[in-house]
């Protein structure tokens, strides 16, 4: 008789803590979640954050119409700093994908650290109806990139720094920042431009060493390691800049990847440990080239 009452004592137990779990459950999912990591936001938001970055974003950013000559019109964005004295201004040189809202980002978050920025849809007027990088998808962005003539793009970039630096807002001095098929044009600029002040290369091919000579700005570039198709480029083009006496700064980033600023997620972790140290070397780059004495 013990036994059996003991058995029953056990099963009253085992039944008891059953019904606990099974009332304990709602509550346990009422739970609220763990709060998501806080976005960097001394970097550029990554790709999926852009859009919400943008649009929480306390800075004045519009769309302009940019007169590039010979009756072109150039579609830009243009996102102004909050300083009390007049600023450099920044050309924001698009990836292949033209001018997505992650760039327009970019160009934000370049205002956020006292810059007027200002990029231009390289592909206005070459899409469907006239229309420019809202008028076709990601691939579509791409043919049109890759169709572009490579004079047209330097006055429509030598455009958009006039407009920039006629600004009542700016001071006469011109830096660029490009990304991807951007770099590689942020140097070519370097190449075409004397009155560029300094130029910023993310993971871009360099220009040929025949026209390295012509470089008057200082070059900053920005690399992946694990980027072979853009990095066989760069010690050419080291050698033939120290050759000529012209300042052109290397960062090699092991472990990141191409596009690297805009992935920030990807290549565990350390595309971010890149973008952690090649934005802080940005802006001082810039400010440091650009004499941004009141913001160093």
């Amino acid at each position: 008789m013990a036994n059996r009452t003991r058995s029953i004592q056990r099963r009253v137990a085992a039944l008891a803590a059953l019904a606990a779990c099974v009332w304990a459950a709602p509550a346990l999912a009422q739970q609220p979640a763990a709060a998501p990591v806080p976005a960097d936001l001394t970097l550029p938001a990554d790709e999926p954050g852009a859009l919400d970055r943008l649009n929480h974003s306390p800075r004045h950013g519009e769309w302009v119409k940019v007169d590039a000559g010979s009756g072109d019109t150039v579609k830009a964005w243009v996102v102004y700093p909050e300083r009390r004295d007049r600023a450099p201004v920044i050309l924001v040189i698009s990836e292949i994908f033209a001018l997505t809202d992650w760039l327009r980002g970019v160009a934000d978050q370049l205002a956020a650290e006292g810059f007027i920025a200002i990029a231009p849809d390289l592909i206005t007027g070459k899409g469907p109806n006239g229309g420019g990088t809202e008028s076709v998808d990601r691939q579509g962005a791409v043919r049109l990139i890759m169709a572009l003539d490579r004079g047209e793009v330097m006055r429509r970039l030598q455009a958009a720094a006039r407009y920039g630096t006629a600004l009542p807002a700016a001071r006469n001095v011109v830096g660029a920042v490009g990304f991807c098929w951007g770099g590689s044009t942020s140097f070519a600029l370097a190449t075409n431009w004397t009155g560029l002040g300094a130029a910023v290369v993310y993971y871009g091919t360099s220009p040929a060493d025949s026209v390295l000579g012509n470089v008057r700005a200082p070059v900053l570039g920005l690399y992946g390691a694990d980027d072979a198709r853009v990095d066989v480029t760069v010690p050419p083009a080291q050698a033939a800049m120290q050759r000529l006496g012209k300042r052109y700064e290397v960062m090699m980033f092991d472990g990141a990847g191409h596009g690297f600023l805009r992935d920030q997620s990807l290549r565990e972790g350390a595309n971010l440990r890149a973008a952690r140290q090649a934005w802080p070397r940005t802006i001082a780059f810039l400010r440091e080239t650009l004499a941004d004495e009141g913001r160093r």
